[in-house]
């Protein structure tokens, strides 16, 4: 079974990246938290950055594009393939207001007209570059049964990998998957299908594996912030340990260090880390909390050795995710 590991704005750029499949090995792609292509046809001087080749050594890298103009996209495309990245990723799932109120990641839902065109002028501008896409979608904005037409959509098309969170827009991240509806495109979509979301333990795989057993790739997210070891976990190895995490994370804090020219810009990148990983140590709140409220280098390396060294990761934690 293949891994992926899903993008989150914030945690997963490309010092996190470089540290985790040091590390963990097991990740079969990694995709970049979203460019956000525009139409003056200009990338951020932070997104440039983390898919640059250099930063990305030794990782199979999928850039993940936001936009909803299939020029804009193309261009994009073009951008990456110069880098030597050879499949990108169009963005249908992003579910925050500011994303969804210009009709881009999952607002792109509710036009399906719009979508059709768009995907249409795309593959015909793919014709001449050799890249392939693409899509992470969820399965409707507010009634599962727009489910139908966009299945009937990504049919139409040549799309390397579908990637199904089978949520709507209007759940965000909260209830739980709906795997009835996911069930439509498990039966009857043609392609690469795979699924993502809520993989946070062995049991999670395995119930998902019993209801679809032909399952051959599943992307994971939260759950894998959460236990960095995740995927080792699944695959029948190792539970984490403090050394270990430790370990890890003084990697990325040093590598984000170096990256963002000191802790003023990396302080809220490891507090986010934290926000996920911080439910491996349960009953270690206090500790958490020091962390949460240092404000300087210094009191935040002390705040996560003192974690490390007292605190305990409880062997089969459920992160919250």
């Amino acid at each position: 079974m293949e891994f992926l590991f899903a993008p989150m704005e914030g945690v997963t750029d490309y010092s996190y990246r470089l540290a985790h499949s040091r590390f963990f090995p097991g990740v079969s792609r990694y995709y970049s938290p979203f460019i956000a292509a525009n139409q003056t046809c200009s990338m951020k001087t932070r997104e440039k950055e983390d898919v640059a080749p250099e930063h990305n050594s030794g990782v199979v890298l999928v850039p993940q594009i936001l936009t909803n103009n299939a020029d804009v996209f193309l261009w994009a495309v073009d951008q990456m393939a110069c880098r030597g990245w050879k499949r990108v990723n169009l963005n249908l799932g992003c579910p925050s207001a500011t994303v969804f109120t210009h009709g881009k990641g999952a607002g792109f839902l509710t036009d399906i007209s719009r979508l059709d065109f768009f995907f249409e002028r795309v593959f015909d501008g793919l014709a001449s570059r050799d890249v392939e896409i693409s899509v992470k979608t969820r399965i409707g904005v507010e009634d599962p049964e727009e489910a139908g037409e966009l299945l009937r959509i990504f049919q139409r098309y040549p799309i390397a990998e579908l990637i199904v969170h089978p949520r709507l827009r209007k759940d965000f991240y909260l209830g739980e998957p709906d795997l009835d509806t996911y069930q439509l495109f498990y039966e009857e979509y043609r392609g690469s299908l795979v699924y993502n979301g809520d993989i946070r333990t062995p049991s999670d795989l395995r119930a998902l594996l019993r209801r679809f057993p032909d399952t051959k790739t599943v992307m994971i997210g939260r759950g894998l912030i959460a236990n960095p070891a995740l995927v080792r976990v699944l695959q029948g190895g190792e539970e984490i340990g403090n050394g270990e995490l430790q370990a890890f994370h003084d990697e990325v804090l040093e590598r984000r260090l170096a990256a963002l020219q000191g802790f003023q810009n990396t302080e809220g990148k490891m507090k986010e880390l934290w926000y996920y990983m911080g439910d491996l140590f349960p009953g270690s709140e206090r500790e958490l909390k020091r962390i949460k409220k240092a404000h300087s280098l210094e009191e935040y390396r002390a705040a996560a050795a003192k974690l490390f060294r007292e605190g305990r990761i409880s062997a089969g934690a459920v992160p919250r995710t």
